[in-house]
């Protein structure tokens, strides 16, 4: 009884289709003029669509960095670090939490950094998603965290890009002049924070670093007989630990480090205190050939290919692309003063790169299958009436994308390239067995489009429904891991539907449409007999 009603029901699909394709037939330029339609719409909606990298998903672990203002001590900083911990071994999601302090995720160290890892609960056993959770420790933080920033992040399961920072993106402000520089990237960093589409913005720049500034009175130091090297010399002796011999034992060795005593390294009355060895053998005091003072300055100065940076990190709001974050922050990056440039980096530029190189990777592969099929056919013209179920695939995966709220990433593109190969068999079997029909039986080109669509009406349903319903479990699926194979199935699965509803009758079409013009084409070079006088 259900093969009888899948029959009934198959014939009557294939009675309608055989109506509708003759109706169309006797209407060729409406069905060209929607094409035409199709591919304008096209642009329209691929510059509607969300564009994103690598999409985030719920492995069920967050991290986090931490950083405390410049010139905090390491037991002070390790307190505040628990008082993080705390706060998130407070939520419900949290299983277990682990945190250091003096060093920070991707090989960062310093004395005011730290970090956090953090497992969460089964998915099963938790009410909220990675993202969510995020959300909820963030607005914890404004007021316990004691002084500490912390950035919280969800980073994709593929990381691209060589830089790390507090966030999942990061772009790089450079310049020669380091005042200009320092000025414009903090005035770029609040423009970042006054705005609407990101979220988490960090800075590699730390300018309140407290120091003890030496300065040599090179007059003086030269008149009692010290060189500026004598005076470093002196002070890597107290401060720098320097290694001054080994003592070898039966088993082991050990190092002998000359430095001050622990207690005297946090006094800089201690440090005026020094004496320097003069060429001369007298030991003058450091005071007398330097002057000693306190300031602020930089924890470091960075560089990134090979010129002095600063580095923003930043996560997105939520419902924003990475597309539309980068087009605006490269619009922000236009009102920097002159020798300040903006560059993209890490996952960022890798986005940047993609999405450039992507559509020309397309469109090889649409240009070797149009020579495969012209060398297999012997003919330049029913290669492009194959391929033009491949519009309407593009336009069908884009436009579903766009309905569902999904972004255009790595997976979904890869997907739209899958479209590809599935959708030009239907074309395939249409212009194959027409082609067959006219060689054999003689028909007429629209006799011969009409019969082999509705001859191959069968295999080609059979195997469009069979690849649509192989990818729904992706496209519908959830658990670990379906973030990312969410793109590519509804991709796929909406480029199949909309392009299996058109190409049934525009390939049919554009049969037709080829063979005239061959026709006339061959006409056009056949030569005219010479007539007699």
């Amino acid at each position: 009884p259900v093969y009888k009603i899948l029959e009934r029901i198959f014939d009557s699909a294939a009675a309608f289709y055989g109506m509708s394709l003759r109706w169309t037939m006797r209407h060729r330029g409406l069905m060209l003029s929607g094409s035409v339609v199709v591919m304008v719409l096209i642009a329209i909606v691929y510059q509607a669509v969300p564009q994103g990298f690598i999409p985030r998903q719920d492995t069920g672990v967050i991290f986090g960095n931490t950083r405390a203002p410049e010139g905090v001590t390491f037991p002070e900083l390790e307190r505040r670090q628990r008082s993080v911990e705390a706060i998130i071994r407070k939520h419900p999601d949290v299983e277990a939490v682990m945190s250091t302090a003096g060093q920070g995720f991707g090989g960062q160290r310093g004395d005011n950094i730290g970090r956090v890892i953090v497992r969460l609960k089964p998915r099963e056993e938790r009410k909220s998603t990675a993202d969510e959770i995020i959300g909820q420790l963030r607005r914890s933080f404004r007021g316990g965290a004691q002084g500490l920033q912390v950035f919280m992040t969800n980073p994709p399961s593929i990381r691209m890009g060589s830089l790390t920072g507090n966030a999942d993106y990061q772009i790089v402000v450079q310049g020669s002049d380091l005042k200009t520089l320092y000025d414009s990237a903090q005035d770029l960093e609040a423009r970042f924070r006054d705005s609407d589409f990101l979220r988490d913005v960090s800075t590699n720049l730390e300018l309140r670093n407290p120091e003890i500034r030496v300065k040599i009175l090179r007059d003086r130091a030269a008149a009692l007989g010290v060189s500026p090297e004598q005076i470093e010399r002196t002070l890597y002796n107290a401060y720098g630990g320097r290694q001054i011999s080994t003592v070898y034992g039966a088993t082991d060795q050990y190092l002998v480090l000359l430095e001050l005593d622990p207690r005297f390294q946090r006094d800089i009355n201690a440090l005026r205190s020094l004496y320097v060895q003069a060429s001369t053998g007298g030991m003058v005091p450091i005071y007398a050939v330097a002057d000693i003072s306190m300031g602020v300055g930089p924890v470091s100065v960075s560089h990134y290919g090979q010129l002095t940076s600063v580095m923003l990190s930043f996560n997105l709001a939520p419902g924003v692309s990475l597309g539309d974050a980068v087009s605006r922050i490269q619009q922000m990056g236009e009102s920097l003063p002159s020798g300040v440039t903006l560059k993209m980096a890490g996952s960022a530029q890798a986005f940047k790169d993609a999405f450039s190189t992507l559509p020309i990777l397309l469109l090889i592969t649409i240009v070797v299958i149009y020579m495969v099929l012209a060398i297999l056919y012997e003919n330049y013209a029913h290669p492009v009436t194959i391929l033009t179920a491949l519009p309407f695939a593009g336009f069908g995966a884009l436009l579903i994308l766009l309905v569902t709220d999904h972004e255009l990433n790595i997976f979904s593109f890869v997907g739209i390239i899958l479209l590809v190969g599935l959708v030009k068999k239907n074309g395939i079997m249409m212009v194959d067995f027409a082609l067959q029909l006219q060689r054999e039986k003689g028909l007429a080109p629209v006799d011969a489009i009409v019969e082999a669509c509705l001859i191959r009406f069968r295999p080609i349903m059979m195997t469009t429904m069979a690849a649509i319903f192989a990818t729904l479990p992706l496209a519908f699926g959830t658990g670990m891991g379906s973030e990312m194979r969410q793109p590519l199935g509804i991709a796929v699965v909406g480029g199949l539907l909309f392009s299996q509803l058109l190409t049934l009758y525009v390939t049919p079409t554009f049969y037709v449409s080829m063979e005239r013009f061959a026709t006339y084409v061959r006409r056009r070079r056949r030569p005219v007999p010479a007539q007699g006088l």
